[in-house]
């Protein structure tokens, strides 16, 4: 892990370049020095259609990142590497942020492994055992 699921409002498709932004997550990730498994980052994102922004202004857009990832990285790594990923966020949507109302947020999610089954044949491509 991490898992970093992007959801976004279709109503900035067009202008977000979604792709680069989860190229630039995935490559954050993988550059974590080892304390992210690169076999783990899975990086996607999720368009909605379906939506209502505070009043429902149509011009109203969000984007909310979620990363899920196994426990035990200390406090002061999930700060500084989690803050700079969001500053790298900002950073990408500051001219939508400019031109409409964009709200972005970001989760970082714990999972409790006694609950996570896992089969990685990524792991396998890039020679590394099996967890």
């Amino acid at each position: 892990m991490p898992h970093v699921i992007v959801e976004y409002t279709d109503n900035i498709a067009v202008e977000a370049d979604i792709p680069q932004l989860l190229r630039m997550i995935a490559e954050r990730c993988a550059d974590s020095g080892g304390v992210l498994p690169l076999a783990g980052v899975r990086v996607r994102a999720i368009r909605l259609t379906d939506y209502v922004i505070a009043d429902g202004r149509p011009e109203y857009a969000f984007v909310n990142v979620t990363v899920k990832m196994g426990r035990g990285r200390d406090q002061a790594f999930k700060t500084a590497f989690f803050g700079a990923l969001f500053d790298r966020i900002k950073a990408h949507f500051a001219p939508l942020s400019a031109s409409r109302p964009l709200a972005l947020s970001m989760y970082i999610e714990e999972i409790d492994e006694t609950g996570a089954f896992r089969q990685n044949g990524v792991r396998d491509a890039l020679g590394l055992p099996q967890k």
